[in-house]
């Protein structure tokens, strides 16, 4: 099945030149009423409040040994680095990030259909699911570039047309996460509450958003008041955990300056109720690559 154009009301305006605004979120967070497995109860309360719940020992280190293989041999394929879905650092020229993963690779396809993983997204969300995304990231020692705060569920929404957060995203560590080597930042319950965002979206916007965002950003202001709101905490943890989060929460990372590197996994998990119209702050959609318009369920 491929995108339709179809009038679904905005309930989260964005890219919008009036000011920005804290908009209270009205679709839940945790859809499903099911069994409990493979998530506890405790886990989905916990996601449902904070919007994200943190696993520890998703994968054993045999698969973390195999996986980081998997890394290295995609990062040094030049036929991959040429790829357009292979994104690199603006200085260095290092691989950043690999896009539509899943496909390129059969060993991140068979963990993209993995219980341990789909099963907790169709857990949180209530239905089948689809992969909207794909990617594995590299942050470099010394040079490993951050990304600065935003709400994935603002550019879904706006440059992808995603009706609803009805998505969720796992984060797969293939190296310890330090305080200090540029982990994951959260502001727990953020989910709850949408940022609009002021700005306009250029065209082909993608080419530079995945390297820096600069559109589609939350104001100082927002963050500032989110922040007093929810506290601001940070993932670490070993290499084979994971940390699975709502689309709508606020989260970003500073830069890695450390000697120790830092790589992951990212799967974004869409529901087969929420499929993509057209954008709601974009003259057009994204790549597909980028973001998926064929909806079939794993």
């Amino acid at each position: 099945m491929r995108s339709h154009t179809i009038d679904i009301p905005d309930r989260y305006p964005t890219r919008t030149t009036t000011p920005s605004r804290l908009i209270e979120r009205t679709d839940p967070t945790v859809w499903s009423a099911g069994p409990e497995e493979p998530f506890s109860a405790a886990s989905l309360v916990a996601y449902d409040t904070n919007g994200y719940a943190e696993i520890d020992g998703l994968l054993t280190p045999d698969e973390v040994g195999l996986f980081q293989a998997e890394l290295r041999r995609l990062a040094s394929d030049e036929r991959v680095k040429s790829d357009e879905r292979t994104v690199v650092e603006r200085s260095s020229h290092a691989v950043r990030s690999i896009f539509q993963v899943h496909r390129i690779s059969p060993l991140i396809g068979e963990l993209v259909r993995d219980r341990r993983v789909a099963g907790r997204a169709r857990r949180i969300l209530g239905s089948d699911v689809y992969v909207h995304q794909s990617r594995v990231n590299y942050m470099p020692a010394f040079t490993g570039a951050g990304f600065y705060w935003h709400s994935d569920f603002e550019t879904w929404h706006a440059e992808d047309g995603m009706p609803a957060p009805r998505a969720v995203s796992i984060s797969i560590a293939l190296t310890d996460n330090y305080p200090f080597n540029g982990g994951l930042m959260v502001m727990p319950g953020s989910n709850r509450v949408f940022v609009s965002c002021v700005g306009r979206t250029p065209e082909e916007h993608y080419r530079t958003s995945l390297r820096e965002q600069e559109i589609g950003v939350p104001s100082q202001a927002d963050l500032t008041t989110l922040a007093a709101r929810c506290g601001i905490d940070q993932f670490t943890g070993s290499a084979g955990s994971a940390l699975m989060f709502d689309s709508n929460v606020m989260h970003g990372s500073g830069n890695n300056i450390t000697p120790f590197p830092r790589s992951n996994i990212f799967i974004v998990f869409n529901s087969m109720l929420n499929t993509l119209v057209e954008p709601y702050g974009a003259a057009i959609p994204r790549p597909d690559f980028i973001a998926s318009r064929e909806f079939v369920p794993i």
